[in-house]
């Protein structure tokens, strides 16, 4: 159990705009490896994910510029923002009218930072800590998924849940800069960015990344 994720996060990282979405201000780290490091620490454990919570990835900066950018797609609608590490897809969705947004994710640490930067941009956002993926995707109107085709088994994981989500009604929304298990079939591309990053984070300090629907 972490003594004060919250204190934790405050104390590593610092608030500042999203490059490709400065409308919204996230609590994020400067570099990797330094809070990665302190993040075992603080957990008492090697091995370790990285702090996805920590930063703003390609595809979720990506996705969430769409979606300001088309608030249409969430309007008066229910959102899931799976995997959703620092909220930043969550927050997009709030800000562009949806009339509610759960945030999931399994890490330790992203309940204190999805609340922290909710505050942090004058949005409510619910969470849920549950692996979504273990059960039939529960009933949303959208379901956004940012930077979750990193690894093999997550890959395949993810997109036969989410074709499952797709089957039962839910619009899905992918975010990705074409990683090494992005799935190229069933998925109609809706926008196209290059995004700012970091190539502690990525290979590039520019990042092409694309916006995606799930075709049925």
């Amino acid at each position: 159990m972490l003594a004060d994720p919250a204190a934790f996060i405050l104390g590593q990282t610092r608030l500042q705009p999203v490059s490709h979405a400065p409308e919204i201000s996230l609590w994020l780290a400067d570099e990797v490896t330094p809070i990665w490091r302190l993040t075992e620490e603080e957990l008492g454990e090697m091995g370790v994910p990285p702090p996805f919570w920590a930063f703003a990835w390609a595809g979720g900066q990506a996705l969430a510029r769409y979606v300001l950018d088309h608030p249409e797609r969430v309007r008066g609608k229910r959102v899931l923002d799976l995997a959703a590490g620092s909220g930043l897809v969550g927050i997009a969705a709030m800000k562009a009218g949806a009339a509610y947004v759960q945030c999931a994710d399994i890490d330790p640490f992203c309940e204190a930072a999805v609340r922290l930067n909710a505050e942090a941009n004058t949005v409510a956002l619910d969470f849920t800590d549950q692996d979504l993926l273990e059960d039939a995707p529960p009933a949303f109107d959208v379901i956004c998924a940012g930077d979750v085709f990193y690894e093999r088994p997550m890959a395949e994981r993810v997109i036969a849940w989410l074709g499952q989500a797709r089957h039962q009604g839910s619009t899905v929304l992918i975010g990705d800069p074409r990683r090494s298990y992005f799935p190229t079939g069933r998925l109609v591309q809706l926008a196209e960015y290059e995004v700012p990053t970091t190539r502690e984070l990525e290979d590039q300090a520019v990042k092409r990344s694309g916006v995606y629907a799930l075709a049925e």
